[in-house]
This record gives C-alpha cells, structure tokens and sequence, in this order.
C-alpha cells in the first residue's frame, strides 16, 4: 500500500485534484470530512473538546458549530494546540482502521491542509502539494462564500504556498484551467504507480 500526502492552501482546490485522483483508481480520505465527523453530538471526541472550548461551541441540536469552532482557536494558539491534540490522535486512529480495511495494493491519498506545517507529511511515502497564488487561493474562498476576515485567519496558520512547494515530491499548479490541471493529475498518479 502506498500512502501518499495531498496537502494545499485553503482554495488551492485540493478537492478537485482529489476527485480526479478517484477517477484514477486512487483511493482518497479526506482528514477534513473525518474531523468534522467527530464533533457529531455524542462522540467522544466532541465531549473533549467542549471540555477544552465550553458549551458555547455547540449548536442547538448539541453537535459541534465548526464556524463557532474555528472562531475560538483562531484567537487563541493554546486553545487551537489543545484541539488539535484532541482531534489528531483521533484522526491517525480512525486512518488507521481505514488503511486495514483496503487492499493492500491501494494508492491512498490522505487530503490534509496542514501536513506540511505540522511535519506529518514525514509519516507518509511521497508528499503532493496544490499549488496556487495567494490572489487564486483568496479568490476561490471567496467566491464559495468565505469572509475575508475568515480567509486571511486561516491563511495565517499555513505556510506560504511557495514554501510548500519546496518540500513536495510533486506539484500540481492548480491556478490555470481544468484541463491542465487533470493532465499533470495524470501523470503524477502514473508516476506514483511506477514508483518502487
């Protein structure tokens, strides 16, 4: 089985770039979409984390509101160290009985936006980055109904995506058109297959 990290900036279209790689035959778990499963209301992980942020975090119906989430750690570092403390031991946990799951032949993908700052890109065979410019990236945001206030809070919290580049096995420039992204798609996904 080959695990591969897909990381990006917010808006570099990490998504996109993953559903093509569905269509390839790879095998891609979104990190995001886990996460967001655990603040359900009455999974464990979400009790520990009212424990850590309060009650004001919840919605009416008793699950965890990201954007209520989100609006507390992204003021306070010490708060957003605690969450993803929490968060991540579960996430590598839940990975895990994925990966026993699959054959054994897989090309998985795990999508993630912060591998490369939290350095767990390392625990993976070969590291993808999504590039696009910070205006694209901001662009996107906005245009799928971000703030800018949200865009540029999060922005913060992520390298650069010209320093990403840097440590990628492999880019995939994601600020021209569709086409061209799938083609550079492509080839990495046949590159990755030969790869010993």
């Amino acid at each position: 089985m080959k695990r591969i990290a897909l990381t990006g900036n917010l808006g570099s279209g990490k998504s996109t770039v993953g559903r093509m790689l569905e269509d390839l035959g790879g095998v891609v778990i979104d990190a995001d979409r886990i996460i967001h499963s655990f603040y359900k209301k009455g999974h464990p992980v979400l009790s520990e984390v009212v424990d850590l942020l309060g009650e004001e975090i919840l919605d009416e119906e008793g699950n965890g509101d990201r954007k209520k989430i989100a609006s507390v750690v992204f003021r306070d570092p010490e708060k957003l160290r605690g969450l993803e403390e929490i968060t991540h031991r579960a996430l590598y946990e839940e990975l895990e009985r994925i990966y026993a799951g699959l054959p054994e032949d897989s090309i998985v993908f795990v999508e993630a936006a912060l591998l490369i700052e939290k350095g767990t890109y390392k625990n993976y065979d070969r590291t993808v980055v999504v590039y696009a410019p910070y205006e694209v990236c901001r662009d996107r945001a906005l245009r799928k109904g971000m703030s800018e206030e949200e865009f540029e809070s999060r922005w913060r919290f992520q390298m650069s995506p010209e320093e990403k580049v840097k440590v990628a096995d492999y880019v995939i420039d994601n600020s021209g058109g569709l086409e061209e992204t799938r083609r550079q798609v492509r080839e990495v996904f046949e590159s990755i297959r030969r790869d010993p």
